[in-house]
């Protein structure tokens, strides 16, 4: 058991590191990368807001798009998305600290579903995210 928590992990870091936009546009942090699972957080900064001066939605996606990017590749088999939704329950505020679980729900064949759960500080509920899997040829890094 300890040895797919281990690849994923080291999965999770290798495309954290050739993540630029999730690490360096958006300053995101990888919390956790498990079979099946991540977690991902970023505070809303000011460049953020939109003309409510509420979190962009787009930047919320982001985080939930990242973080089932994550959670999707932890099994070392390259997937992408084939497919998302998301519904917005609460905005998210300037300072605020988004934090995104991510949990595989099933796993057949090469389609996944998983479902991210984006939270403010306080523990509220922002948006629920919902991505469908599709694994493509390759690994996330080599096989030993």
């Amino acid at each position: 058991m300890g040895e797919p928590r281990q690849l994923a992990a080291r999965v999770g870091q290798a495309m954290f590191d050739a993540d630029r936009a999730s690490r360096e546009f958006m300053q995101m942090q990888l919390v956790s990368c498990e079979p099946g699972r991540a977690a991902m957080r970023m505070t809303v900064r000011e460049e953020m807001l939109n003309g409510h001066r509420i979190c962009h939605g787009g930047f919320i996606f982001t985080l939930a798009d990242s973080t089932f990017a994550f959670a999707c590749n932890s099994h070392n088999k390259v997937a992408v998305a084939a497919g998302c939704t998301i519904e917005f329950l609460k905005p998210g505020q300037l300072g605020d600290v988004l934090t995104c679980e991510g949990v595989e729900q099933v796993l057949q064949g090469r389609h996944g579903i998983y479902d991210m759960r984006v939270t403010n500080q306080k523990g509220e509920v922002v948006a629920m995210f919902r991505g469908k899997s599709a694994q493509i040829q390759g690994t996330v890094i080599p096989e030993e």
